[in-house]
């Protein structure tokens, strides 16, 4: 069975991803890096879930910790950006090169994100990101899916309700959640 470092976002993103990888002789370990997360009480409701699904399926959970304040720096001057933008993308690079990182420490050769399950993500982007990530770090491969494909999207829904995920209503950084509140 091939392994793969799953960087995870959140349980409902990564669920059906993670049953269509088993039911493909495909094991993850699942690595969930968010320091774009906020407040930090959102980061353990979110990682809460997905230890919870993941331990359900016997799947390895790595924590990447809670890296706020590096992550606020890295984007440093693209506050003001919107959804889909040039935060977006630095912020991508960020989380996929450390998934790339974590994935050269564990001797796994390919990683994937469950970014690219969202509607509301950029798959360029992703992509972007993943590609770079991988040249950084021999030995590496970025595995550039499109998990919103195959009926993964309506299984999500499925799931969700199934193990009555949480379910958050914005991306995760705060920047995120001020355009929520100024759409409202």
């Amino acid at each position: 069975m091939e392994k793969v470092l799953l960087h995870t976002c959140c349980a409902p993103c990564s669920s059906a991803i993670i049953e269509w990888m088993l039911n493909n002789d495909i094991r993850p370990v699942i690595f969930y890096f968010n320091p774009n997360i906020y407040p930090l009480e959102e980061y353990n409701i979110r990682k809460a879930e997905c230890t919870r699904y993941a331990q359900s399926k016997g799947i390895e959970i790595i924590d990447g910790d809670y890296e706020h304040e590096q992550w606020l720096e890295c984007i440093s001057g693209l506050e003001h950006e919107p959804e889909r933008g040039n935060r977006c993308l630095k912020c991508f690079k960020m989380r996929l090169l450390a998934s790339a990182q974590k994935a050269s420490e564990l001797g796994i050769t390919r990683f994937t994100t469950t970014l690219a399950s969202s509607r509301w993500k950029s798959l360029d982007q992703i992509a972007e990101a993943g590609i770079e990530a991988a040249s950084q770090v021999p030995g590496t491969e970025f595995w550039e899916k499109n998990w919103r494909k195959g009926g993964l999207s309506e299984r999500r829904r499925e799931l969700l309700a199934e193990n009555n995920f949480y379910n958050q209503q914005y991306c995760g950084c705060e920047f995120s959640i001020y355009k929520l509140k100024v759409e409202s």
